[in-house]
């Protein structure tokens, strides 16, 4: 989400410049950004839990957007919680402190994600809003609703120009292979098995990635500070017919799919009205079923990208279930 925000931004406003900092943890991937003008662009590596670093940065800068997160819920089931709390939790305070020493900066949102809400039955006539209690089923979803309660908090408390964004699934290229998307595109295409946690039928809305910039963007241009957003496409589907989708445009056979014991709190159905946002002109642009084609097109012509990832990080060689 982060190197397509820059990739967008870069492309469509040159006037705009961009510093991007990053601790390029395991996911982290300078490759994302090769080909991108430098002129605009200026690439720092450090921590956000580094305040006096992040104060620094803030004073030459107007606008400021917090991709940064630990996201993966397998990982923060299976012991990795403590990152998930240093980054999520911990690294928004550090940034939260800095940015109340930037007083010019004018806005910054935080992306966040709608599993703060919990989840629904998968016949539930609800949809998922900005005033939607907080309910959070995973050590992931519990560290993010911690750093947008703190947020709000630094808003109220302090008065700074924060807006939370709660965004569905994105897809798109680069996307690190331990998610559903790319992972079992991977699977597939080195056919190799595609384990579904359960039935298989726990849905999800899903947003092209450069339509979830189309969203951010529109927030760092109408939006006011202190505000909260639900970011939504409005299509939803299960993750077997995601399986489904990628076999058939890989044209590999479905027998491929295997059902394995289901993760701690899956969460069943998550679906989110995006009214409020769409009242401020953003609607998704493109889409879904021919960005969904061209994304997993993107893993087929891009072996180079994806050795390289894959050697950096041969734990996502093993089976992920999803």
């Amino acid at each position: 989400m982060g190197s397509n925000f820059i990739r967008y931004v870069l492309d469509n406003f040159q006037k705009t410049k961009i510093i991007n900092l990053d601790l390029l943890t395991y996911a982290g991937n300078k490759e994302n950004l090769n080909g991108i003008p430098l002129k605009n662009y200026r690439f720092v590596k450090g921590d956000i839990n580094d305040t006096a670093l992040a104060a620094k940065l803030m004073k030459s800068a107007d606008l400021a957007v917090n991709f940064a997160a630990e996201t993966h819920v397998d990982r923060s089931i299976h012991g990795r919680a403590p990152d998930f709390v240093r980054t999520n939790i911990l690294g928004l305070h550090s940034l939260l402190e800095a940015l109340r020493q930037s007083p010019n900066i004018l806005k910054m949102v935080q992306i966040s994600t709608d599993e703060v809400w919990g989840d629904l039955s998968l016949n539930s006539k609800i949809k998922f809003n900005e005033d939607s209690p907080f309910r959070p089923n995973s050590p992931y979803a519990a560290s993010k609703a911690a750093g947008d309660l703190l947020a709000r908090s630094y808003v109220r408390t302090y008065g700074l120009p924060i807006i939370v964004s709660h965004s569905v699934n994105n897809f798109g290229p680069r996307q690190f292979p331990e998610k559903l998307i790319p992972f079992f595109t991977l699977q597939a295409m080195r056919n190799k098995p595609l384990p579904l946690y359960g039935d298989g039928k726990n849905i999800r809305d899903w947003l092209y990635v450069d339509d979830h910039t189309l969203a951010i963007l529109t927030l760092l241009q109408k939006a006011e500070g202190g505000e909260v957003y639900a970011i939504s496409r409005g299509e939803e589907y299960s993750n077997l017919e995601i399986a489904d989708k990628i076999l058939k445009i890989l044209d590999k056979p479905r027998n491929l799919i295997i059902f394995v014991k289901d993760r701690p709190a899956h969460d069943r159905r998550y679906s989110v009205n995006s009214l409020k946002l769409r009242r401020l002109g953003w609607k998704p642009r493109h889409s879904l079923e021919e960005q969904f084609r061209n994304t997993i097109n993107w893993y087929k012509e891009n072996s180079g990208w994806i050795f390289n990832v894959l050697k950096r990080n041969s734990k996502i060689n093993r089976h992920i279930k999803l």
